[in-house]
């Protein structure tokens, strides 16, 4: 379980990105973080694993206070985060295979990742969970060959070799296409339910939010001004998330009809 107990961020402007936020994240829930730009979300996910240090506040992560421990420390509890970028973060001139191990550099030693050695079963797992995401097909293919969607599931599958605890997921379907975004927030939401894994996804797209999460926290101006599930979010919860807008046509329930050709879009480029 994670839990952020009266966690605030002030910057040195002087500016508050986040005030008071008080969450408990179960096992297994995959909870979406949504809000205007600027409304703090980001933020909140980096000072999870703190890339962001908070002003105050404290995160724990099961038994682990994350927010008092030693840099050293620190280290070894990112393990148990894995993280999804937005922008991917994959090393373009390695291939796929490479570029998933590069989520154990954390447990091998300095020179085997130098030399880019890694134990069989590190090797036989990164194989395994590219087949899970679809991409057994091109494990020795170039990073900067592959479409967006591919990259993203790359990026899936590092996180999740480090056998993760908690997913922190920032903006997984910006870059991509309509179809794809359901694809990648689809398998996400899968893999959650499957280990277990608890995940905090910052994304700006309301319906995605609603048809893969299962709780939606929504922030404005740092604070949490909604904390439920995915049918309360009438237009007046959103408008007091981002602001007056005509809400009735944008929050139209869309059912996920799963797509059966998943691994043929994304062979042919998605």
């Amino acid at each position: 379980m994670l839990k952020l107990d009266k966690l605030y961020k002030r910057y040195d402007t002087g500016d508050e990105a986040l005030k008071d936020v008080t969450l408990e994240i179960p096992d297994g829930q995959v909870l979406a973080l949504i809000g205007p730009s600027g409304a703090g979300k980001s933020t909140l996910i980096r000072c999870v694993n703190r890339l962001v240090e908070p002003t105050s506040g404290s995160v724990h992560l099961n038994d682990t206070e994350l927010t008092t421990l030693s840099q050293g420390k620190l280290r070894s509890a990112r393990r148990r985060m894995g993280m999804i970028f937005q922008e991917y973060a994959l090393v373009e001139r390695l291939t796929v295979m490479e570029n998933v191990l590069s989520g154990r550099l954390g447990y091998v030693g300095f020179w085997s990742s130098w030399l880019r050695k890694f134990p069989k079963a590190d090797v036989k797992e990164a194989f395994r969970l590219l087949d899970r995401v679809g991409l057994m097909h091109m494990p020795d293919k170039r990073a900067d060959a592959l479409s967006g969607g591919q990259r993203q599931r790359v990026g899936i599958a590092r996180a999740l070799i480090q056998d993760p605890e908690l997913l922190l997921v920032d903006e997984p379907t910006a870059s991509l296409d309509p179809k794809t975004s359901r694809q990648i927030m689809r398998l996400i939401s899968e893999l959650c339910k499957e280990r277990g894994l608890a995940a905090i996804i910052n994304i700006h797209d309301v319906m995605l939010a609603q048809m893969f999460a299962e709780r939606i926290v929504g922030l404005r101006f740092g604070e949490v001004v909604y904390d439920g599930p995915p049918d309360g979010l009438t237009p007046d919860v959103l408008t007091d998330i981002y602001g007056e807008e005509d809400w009735e046509a944008t929050i139209t329930p869309v059912e996920d009809d799963e797509d059966t050709d998943t691994e043929l879009t994304e062979a042919n480029g998605a």
